[in-house]
């Protein structure tokens, strides 16, 4: 599996950005079993890391690298710096439309990577979690499935309510201020939040990605994820949501990815050499 590190100017961020991509192009086979057909491009999954995180979280935190190679996936992996994904024009910084647009641009001329919307699929945790259904829906003309593991929903009914003493930079007014922008209660009713474009599509008619979300039982984002998901069921939208021991964590990530990944529709597992397993 071959992992790159790459910086391009993105035009939506005015500035140079860093991304994380593995790919599997120097794949090779045991026993003379042959390999992927000669030019033909790879399903892609963009991946978003939570709150606090990098470009190379995922790579480090879960086996993602391993279930890749072995599904011939691409895997690209931008860095959301704390913006929960949403456009930002106050600031400048148009992260919607730099995930949901450019990035994939970008990346399909840069690597050989499919252009289907059945083979392109967004997902995430936590921060990252809101920002693939986010923009999963948002331009759901480009990503046929949505991944979203312990997604951080806030924008619920308590989004309004200031929280006086707060414990976690999420949870200030001056947070949400940055990412949602100067009124609060406008941003409930616009397409920074999922909820909003559930109903909005759904009154239209279109036709929704397919959805996968998954929660640890202890994990403290479990309500907002069983809300989101009475929304989607409120409204027709067929999804999966499988919940299971853990908390917000990376051990629950590693094991919902690899769900996750054989829920998609994806090549069949065939393990290539590596360091991990010459001579087996």
């Amino acid at each position: 599996m071959a992992v790159f590190q790459v910086s391009f100017m993105a035009r939506t961020l005015g500035r140079t950005v860093p991304l994380c991509v593995i790919l599997p192009t120097d794949k090779m086979y045991f026993g003379g079993a042959s390999g992927r057909p000669e030019g033909k491009p790879y399903k892609t999954l963009y991946l978003l890391h939570g709150i606090l995180g990098s470009q190379n979280d995922w790579l480090y935190g879960t086996r993602i690298q391993r279930y890749a190679e072995e599904r011939d996936l691409a895997v690209v992996m931008p860095a959301g710096e704390n913006a929960f994904y949403v456009d930002q024009p106050w600031n400048s910084a148009m992260y919607g439309e730099f995930i949901g647009r450019e990035l994939v641009e970008f990346t399909r001329k840069t690597f050989p990577l499919s252009r289907k919307k059945e083979d392109t699929y967004i997902g995430g945790l936590s921060m990252g979690g809101f920002g693939a259904m986010r923009n999963g829906l948002k331009y759901h003309d480009t990503f046929g499935a949505i991944v979203a593991l312990s997604g951080a929903f806030i924008t619920d009914e308590n989004f309004l309510v200031k929280t006086e003493e707060p414990k976690f930079v999420s949870e200030s007014e001056e947070y949400k201020h940055s990412c949602f922008g100067p009124d609060l209660a406008a941003a409930l009713e616009s397409d920074r939040n999922p909820r909003f474009l559930i109903e909005q599509m759904a009154a239209a008619g279109e036709e929704f990605p397919a959805i996968y979300m998954a929660c640890g039982t202890e994990d403290s984002l479990l309500e907002k994820n069983n809300a989101l998901a009475e929304v989607l069921k409120s409204h027709g939208v067929s999804f999966t949501f499988e919940t299971g021991p853990g908390a917000h964590e990376w051990d629950f990530w590693d094991r919902y990815i690899l769900k996750a990944l054989e829920w998609l529709p994806l090549e069949g597992k065939m393990a290539g050499v590596s360091s991990g397993n010459v001579g087996i």
